[in-house]
């Protein structure tokens, strides 16, 4: 014994990730398959769809080929070849959006080998997520069984932590799992100061500004790059070389993609806020803890806030219990552009309906809650013109559930993206039914 535990004391390192490979790769739980693309039409008839966009279809009939939508309604032509599908007594809902994840990056948190969410060095915008995720993981199939079919993979650390991706929670690479790369550049508001007296001679809020005025350091090369690299091969002007940093801020500069700033407490959010008006960017604060007591003041800037924590504790002993459980309902009532996100947890995901159905019980509209996981998101990010309703043209990433898919009673019994029918037995169902089983068989031998 003496022999084994030295021999794990010297490489401990190569036994984590022996048993990192056994817990990923252990054949007692199901490998879920990939899907093929879509082979012919298929047209869900009889049910109830929920276009989010135009309205509820009773009794109703969606049609898809080629992974597109091509008709919604109560009397629609059906191809002659089509596959139909009676889904009498059912719901039809779009796939659920998780806007801000760590699908695909984050496995086992005992095991930095399985996270992969941080680069070296403070301002990485040429990182791209979706090159990173990974298409095994075993928290895909558990979200996709509570209805999320896309996420928002985002990176972390540093100032600028890199590009965030969309992805479809399908595929055998990253490559098909990618619906949009480059969705939104990630930037980590810094952290001010805090109300307790500062040491004598000691400035708190120097560090603050500090790091504020790098950050504005950053987008003034950015801005001096794009116009010198426009200028390259004019009568006069140098040749420039390509720097992937800066030119993967071009977008950004250009606002084309927004700028997703984390930022909870109250002063990041207002200094956010004057900062991307200064840089002429698109804005939208994720996190924003602090943002119902600012919730005019997005509304008229139109600033959109990513919530990613409905069901929380308060941050501080004097605000009510219900602060982030009515947040969202806040925000709706002031007029703020907003979608519920799964707190970034990629274990967690399938969680991500259970945020927005709290978020029901305090204040915030059904409807609305619908479409702060579907709708909303993909509007805030540029997806809706693939994802978010249920309309002729829109990607085939739906969801068919008992009933509402915010409710716990609700069942989402099959998906499909981009039209492909999805392997629904995840990693969690089968070991309900093995550990079913074994109650089964532990009462048969009790009762003889």
């Amino acid at each position: 014994m003496r022999k084994i535990a030295s021999l794990l004391r010297r490489s401990g390192r190569q036994v984590s990730l022996l048993l990192v490979i056994a817990l990923t790769a252990s054949p007692a739980v199901y490998a879920q398959v990939p899907a093929a693309p879509q082979s012919r039409a298929v047209a869900l008839t009889g049910g109830t769809i929920h276009t989010i966009t135009q309205g509820v279809v009773q009794n109703g009939t969606i049609v898809f080929e080629h992974g597109k939508i091509t008709a919604v309604g109560a009397n629609v032509p059906i191809p002659a070849d089509a596959e139909r599908v009676d889904i009498s007594g059912r719901h039809v809902y779009p796939g659920l959006i998780d806007a801000y994840s760590h699908m695909g990056l984050y496995e086992i948190g005992g095991f930095d080998q399985t996270i992969d969410l941080n680069e070296l060095g403070r301002i990485n915008p040429n990182v791209r997520a979706e090159v990173a995720v990974n298409p095994e993981s075993r928290h895909i199939g558990v979200a996709r069984s509570s209805g999320v079919l896309v996420t928002v993979s985002s990176p972390e650390g540093g100032l600028i932590s890199g590009l965030a991706a969309a992805m479809m929670l399908d595929g055998w690479t990253w490559e098909q799992m990618t619906l949009k790369g480059g969705a939104g550049l990630i930037v980590q508001w810094p952290s001010p100061p805090s109300p307790a007296p500062a040491r004598q001679g000691a400035d708190p809020d120097a560090r603050y500004q500090r790091e504020i005025g790098e950050l504005r350091d950053v987008f003034a090369a950015a801005r001096a790059y794009r116009t010198a690299h426009a200028a390259a091969g004019q009568r006069g002007s140098p040749r420039h070389n390509t720097d992937s940093r800066w030119e993967a801020m071009i977008p950004v500069l250009d606002a084309r993609i927004p700028v997703i700033v984390n930022a909870n407490e109250l002063r990041q959010i207002q200094d956010a806020i004057t900062w991307a008006e200064e840089e002429g960017v698109r804005l939208v604060i994720r996190g924003g803890r602090d943002a119902g007591y600012v919730a005019d003041h997005l509304a008229r800037k139109q600033i959109p806030v990513l919530v990613t924590a409905v069901l929380n504790a308060p941050a501080r002993q004097w605000e009510p219990y219900d602060a982030a459980y009515s947040l969202p309902a806040r925000l709706h009532a002031a007029g703020v552009r907003f979608a519920i996100t799964g707190g970034g947890s990629a274990p967690y995901a399938y969680r991500l309906p259970q945020e927005a159905g709290a978020a029901i019980a305090f204040g915030l509209p059904a409807d609305e809650a619908l479409k702060a996981v579907t709708l909303y998101p993909a509007q805030l990010l540029g997806l809706d013109d693939r994802v978010g309703s249920l309309q002729p043209g829109r990607d085939a990433t739906l969801i068919i559930t008992t009933g509402d898919p915010l409710e716990y009673s609700s069942t989402v019994q099959q998906a499909y993206i981009e039209g492909r029918k999805i392997d629904m037995r995840d990693a969690q169902r089968q070991l309900f039914e093995k550990y079913r089983e074994k109650v089964r068989q532990t009462t048969s031998t009790s009762n003889r």
